[in-house]
């Protein structure tokens, strides 16, 4: 899939999220505040930091695309783990907020929440649901570790609506039977949403701090690149392999052994062979060869 392509998908989906995120934060916080429901504003709290870690994964999407210059010569793509680093700040930004607002909630005379609350969690469970699946399908599709964040956070969306469905249901039970402490149901709802919220952003903080800190690709993940080297005649034996993630695609260092005695012009077309075969992987975007003199008792000749 070309580059130009691959940003234009994933730019909708970005596009999609920021839209959806609003709607449903507009919808939850005046719906949250006319039916008296903490739970319900504190979900829309949550989906007001979406509208903004949306943005963040489109301006990083932005930023990625850029091809390579003299300051970047491996490119943008880390772009997208700043971005989804981002998103995880917001989510453990609003996580404390969220559990802030709920605990005061338990040392104030409280209510209980209309029943059209009800009807805009489920609302919003549905919608988000289907962000996460069409979200988390074309980021898989794309490798794009933003977007599989952008996922994942409305995933948990539906998690704090389902813990906010049951919270607001139990109090508006409560009040009907007259069971006073069934009320407090709603800010308990809060805090668990909350405690939801901050599980996830150290979740995918963490991941996605690993993928910007230069991390390769482990053995068993590169072994089909291997593969493709050894395939090759001219190459004796690998010395060294280093795939590098930057962001959606990856680099590669390698170091490979060839005939001693061929000549150096033989030598760059067996490391210009490598580089083709390797690029030919649609998540490689460069190759950076070093061709060192095979020795296959190790004695006389070393390799760098």
């Amino acid at each position: 899939m070309e580059n130009q392509e691959r940003f234009k998908k994933a730019e909708f989906v970005a596009i999609i999220g920021i839209i959806g995120n609003l709607v449903l934060a507009i919808l939850k916080w005046v719906i949250g505040v006319y039916a008296n429901s903490r739970a319900l504003v504190a979900d829309a709290v949550n989906s007001a930091s979406d509208v903004a870690g949306s943005l963040a994964v489109f301006i990083g999407l932005r930023a990625a695309k850029q091809p390579p210059d003299e300051d970047h010569p491996y490119g943008h793509g880390k772009a997208e783990s700043i971005a989804a680093i981002i998103v995880a700040v917001l989510l453990v930004l609003v996580g404390f907020e969220i559990g802030k607002s709920s605990f005061q909630a338990f040392f104030q005379p409280i209510e209980a929440p209309k029943l059209i609350a009800l009807v805009a969690v489920i609302v919003s469970i549905a919608i988000k649901e289907a962000m996460f699946r069409y979200t988390y399908k074309t980021g898989k599709k794309l490798n794009s570790d933003a977007l599989i964040v952008t996922a994942y956070d409305h995933r948990s969306d539906v998690y704090s609506s389902l813990a906010a469905l049951v919270g607001i249901g139990c109090a508006i039970l409560g009040d009907k039977l007259a069971i006073g402490w069934l009320v407090y149901a709603d800010p308990v709802a809060g805090l668990f949403v909350s405690i939801l919220i901050l599980k996830l952003a150290w979740k995918l903080g963490s991941e996605s701090i690993h993928n910007a800190l230069d991390h390769v690709l482990h053995e068993e993940d590169t072994i089909e690149l291997r593969k493709i080297v050894e395939s090759i005649p001219e190459v004796k034996k690998i010395d060294e392999l280093h795939a590098r993630e930057h962001g959606h695609y990856v680099i590669i260092d390698i170091k490979i052994s060839v005939d001693p005695y061929i000549t150096v012009e033989e030598g760059h077309r067996v490391g210009k062979k490598v580089k083709q075969k390797l690029m030919e992987e649609r998540h490689v975007e460069n190759v950076f060869v070093h061709i060192n003199p095979y020795n296959p008792d190790n004695s006389e000749i070393t390799s760098d």
